[in-house]
């Protein structure tokens, strides 16, 4: 049995494996279990990551979980353990690397910094004083439930959040991951959203998120599967997910939203947007596409049947 080494200046233990996506979430709760201080999950191939949509939660084709342990973990209990979890017939893969002390803080911060979206809206890392205290600041950090609006899809929707007058509006933000729409809507004069997903993580995410923003009372948080309140009123809709769900929920959207509501479909590559367009044209009018790299923007009006 074999443990790491404890040079002086070496502080942590970072356990690498890769997976596919529908043994990602096991394999990080076994690290979990294992000992690690902290499990994040990463590409290890080329793909794009999206939004969290309405069916099993969507991660990368290739998926890395990286564990972080501490320096004088034993590597063959880990993995032993990992392999009992996830009843493997030998020990995973993995890839090993020990990390120097750091101020890790510090170090994320360094890919994460303030982006400004449109003329008013910056997106923020918690604790950073943004660039422009008068202007609409959203204050995030990264985590599992992933969105902080670096993504071409999030922020072509941020952009037309802040392009558009939603005051004392209600919005739904279906597919919310972090919140970061729903979040963004409020600030910027909407009344009430309704943040859904079929994520119990991303709905926690979201309501952590807009507490640390000062708006958690007006952001309401549900499952897919989860009723909307009767009668209510909606006047926006945003669902940054991916173009497959985004078809099979057209008549859902339908009936969620009364004439003259305004629908806003991202998380569609430019070729799929010719069939998303399609099957929301029997009950609404499509009335702008927006592109950003290879990503496209729905805009659209709930019309009469």
């Amino acid at each position: 049995m074999t443990k790491t080494n404890t040079d002086s200046d070496t502080c942590w233990l970072q356990l690498s494996l890769q997976t596919v996506p529908a043994q990602a979430e096991q394999l990080a709760e076994a690290l979990e279990a294992a000992g690690a201080l902290s499990v994040s999950l990463a590409d290890s191939g080329d793909d794009a990551l999206f939004e969290t949509a309405p069916g099993p939660a969507m991660l990368w084709r290739h998926t890395r979980v990286v564990g972080l342990f501490p320096n004088d973990s034993d590597t063959d209990a880990i993995l032993a353990q990992v392999q009992r979890a996830l009843n493997l017939a030998s020990p995973p893969g993995y890839h090993l690397e020990r990390l120097q002390n750091q101020d890790w803080a510090r170090a994320w911060r360094a890919h994460f910094q303030p982006r400004r979206y449109g003329n008013r809206l910056w997106v923020c890392p918690h604790g950073e004083t943004p660039p422009d205290p008068e202007a609409t600041n959203l204050f995030l950090d990264p985590g599992l439930a992933f969105g902080t609006g670096s993504h071409p899809t999030t922020a072509l929707c941020l952009e037309w959040l802040e392009q558009t007058d939603i005051r004392k509006q209600t919005v739904i933000d279906y597919g919310c991951g972090s919140g970061i729409l729903g979040i963004a809507a409020i600030k910027l004069g909407a009344s009430r959203v309704w943040a859904v997903d079929i994520d119990r993580q991303a709905l926690e995410s979201t309501r952590s998120n807009a507490t640390a923003n000062g708006v958690g009372c007006r952001i309401d948080t549900r499952l897919t599967d989860e009723t909307l309140p009767a009668g209510q009123a909606v006047d926006v809709l945003l669902a940054n997910i991916l173009a497959n769900p985004l078809i099979e929920l057209a008549e859902y959207f339908a009936v969620l939203l009364p004439v003259g509501s305004r629908l806003v479909l991202s998380g569609i590559l430019a070729e799929q947007a010719e069939a998303v367009s399609a099957a929301y044209r029997p009950h609404f009018e499509i009335t702008h596409l927006g592109q950003l790299e290879e990503w496209v923007r729905i805009d659209a009006l709930r019309k009469h049947d």
